[in-house]
């Protein structure tokens, strides 16, 4: 959850009352959002001391996905209108005044290589005190890292209106092209030797892998061709904001139009309390290479219905309409109770700030709050119900269950891995189609969801050489694979696998235990493909994960002529051990527990579980 720290006097001015740090406490818990620190002490004794010290700040959690509270004017103007002390504002686009037509930006066609989309709007006349402009920084900085994801999907710009002349390009050019001032630069560099420049700047440096690789950058021009900025790196020192900016041109460029609208909207609307007719937004005609016009920005309310029944079943109340829309207006929507005489349905408003709000249950979370979680009834489930695990969790626990009496011990490994670990390292190659990747790995560890259990095993094994030998460790838990016949685009397996690590192979070992497993499942063990109806049994394969000659397929057949490939043994090959550090032989068993679900589900009952 974002943290957000807003100056303590600030926001008691802003909310009309003072509060002790337990009644602002209590006061947070009840709106949904958490108060994490007060700095008053820390401050008062700072002073005590002697010592310089900044005003008490009071540090507050909130939801990852309520942008609008980012900033101490979303959570003063939230909490007002929560306490009852005003209404939500009404946010109104205004055209410029004096017959003047709407500013300009033209975008360019190549821009589609690199940030196709572009958002812009105006805010006139703006009042900034060192407070709010240091807020209107921060609000950038906290969307960027989030929603934005660190400026990948949206950037934010930020000019003086007044040292620049519109209309404005919006175009994407060569590297070696482009050149201007950056923002606290004296020196014009072109986006080439900015790369550079850059590099080791510990707050843009993280940035320029967005668009380094490109072929064109994107850039802002005014009408004579100075530089706005250069997404989503720097912005142009020439236009740059400072305390005594009246009137301020956002540019926002995007690869997702989606969260374009919604950066935009939070930005603009937050701050219009500061010009000089608050909550006034002036738009931006935005012009697109196939001649599409979009006036930026866009603040019209999205209309949903929501019913009282529906918020009472879900929160075992007993409300009407109209109490609901007390509830929800508490929460800054706009309701009205439904004029075709329905007395259960609302008509919710849902203003540009609340992008959270996606569906029904959105609302009737929004009304559980406002009358207050710790108030809700306790009551008892109208229907029992009797749990029972599925049918390869039950395969999962017999597994583990008899490996472990058999000695081995089980081991609980992360499911994400590096993309190296899961493929060379084990002499496997990657087809693109088989591994899930993850967009944005925190690091190399976590690259991929694992398709295989060996990896975690082996690593396991890897940082515990020091153990006595033999080690004999397994697993039994999920792999993932891509499977885009499916709406999540992935799967789920259930496996189960075991690494024997030892001075000697240990084949026997392995095959042992994978008899065991067999056992019992009441799976029987049968010559190979022959006329036994089901059974199990191994066959010598040829796998660059094990040692030639020292593997094989392990296949199951639940109905004749109906063999299937579950698994794989054999002695791990000398190049897989290397990557892994390993200086001992190992032997490894792998196979699916899905087969055998069917089988299973006909053999228990309610009684067995």
């Amino acid at each position: 959850m974002p943290t957000v720290s807003v100056d303590k006097e600030d926001l008691w001015e802003r909310l009309e009352q003072r509060f002790s740090t337990e009644e602002f406490d209590k006061l947070c818990f009840d709106f949904g959002i958490e108060l994490d620190e007060d700095t008053t002490e820390e401050v008062e004794a700072l002073i005590k001391q002697g010592l310089p010290a900044e005003r008490p700040q009071l540090k507050i959690e909130i939801p990852a996905n309520r942008y609008d509270l980012l900033c101490i004017e979303g959570i003063a103007r939230a909490l007002r209108v929560f306490l009852g002390k005003g209404k939500a504002p009404d946010y109104r686009l205004v055209h410029p005044t004096g017959g003047q037509s709407l500013i300009e930006v033209t975008v360019a066609p190549e821009t589609a290589q690199i940030r196709p989309y572009f958002g812009c709007a105006v805010l006139r006349n703006v009042k900034f005190t060192q407070r709010s402009y240091d807020s209107f920084i921060d609000l950038q900085d906290k969307l960027h890292q989030n929603i934005c994801r660190k400026r990948q999907f949206v950037a934010i710009g930020t000019h003086d209106l007044d040292t620049i002349s519109a209309p404005f390009r919006y175009e994407a050019r060569p590297p070696k092209d482009i050149k201007f001032v950056p923002l606290n630069k004296t020196q014009a560099y072109t986006a080439e030797e900015l790369m550079t420049v850059y590099e080791s700047d510990r707050h843009l440096g993280k940035y320029l892998p967005i668009i380094r690789d490109s072929p064109v950058y994107p850039i802002i021009y005014d009408k004579v061709g100075h530089v706005l900025s250069m997404p989503p790196i720097i912005n142009s020192e020439r236009s740059k904001i400072t305390l005594n900016t009246r009137n301020v041109f956002l540019d926002l460029t995007a690869t997702d139009l989606t969260k374009l609208n919604i950066v935009t909207n939070i930005m603009v609307t937050m701050f219009s309390e500061y010009c000089e007719e608050p909550f006034t937004i002036e738009p931006v005609k935005v012009i697109y290479p196939d001649g599409k016009v979009v006036i930026s920005p866009d603040l019209s309310s999205r209309q949903t219905d929501a019913y009282a029944s529906y918020v009472n079943s879900c929160t075992g109340l007993s409300l009407s309409a109209p109490q609901v829309k007390g509830l929800l207006e508490r929460m800054s929507l706009k309701v009205e109770l439904s004029p075709d005489g329905d007395g259960d349905k609302l008509l919710v408003s849902v203003p540009p700030t609340r992008p959270d709000i996606l569906h029904q249950c959105d609302v009737m979370e929004d009304a559980a709050i406002a009358y207050g979680f710790n108030n809700l009834p306790d009551k008892f489930p109208a229907t029992s119900t009797v749990a029972q695990p599925l049918a390869v969790s039950k395969l999962c626990d017999i597994i583990r269950h008899e490996w472990a009496y058999a000695g081995w011990v089980e081991v609980l490994p992360l499911i994400l891995c590096s993309h190296e670990e899961n493929f060379a390292w084990l002499n496997t190659p990657d087809d693109g189609q088989t591994a899930v990747k993850i967009a944005n790995p925190k690091t190399l560890e976590f690259q991929v969801v694992r398709t295989s259990l060996l990896p975690g095993l082996l690593k396991t094994i890897r940082e515990n050489r020091s153990h006595a030998l033999p080690l004999r460790i397994f697993e039994a838990s999920d792999v993932v694979f891509k499977d885009t016949a499916r709406e999540r685009q992935a799967r789920n397996v259930r496996h189960a696998a075991a690494v024997w690590c030892n001075k000697t192979a240990g084949f026997e070992i392995v095959h042992g235990l994978l008899d065991r497993a067999m056992a019992m499942l009441e799976v029987p063990h049968i010559p190979g493909a022959g006329a036994a109806p089901t059974g199990y049994y191994i066959k010598e394969r040829t796998d660059p994960t094990f040692f030639p000659g020292r593997a094989a397929t392990i296949f199951y057949r639940a109905r004749e002529g109906q063999d299937v490939e579950i698994g794989k043994l054999g002695i791990l090959h000398p190049s897989v051990l290397e990557k892994f550090e390993i200086g001992y032989p190992c032997s490894a068993l792998e196979f699916s527990l899905e087969p055998f679900k069917a089988k299973m589900s006909a053999m228990w009952t309610n009684d067995d579980v």
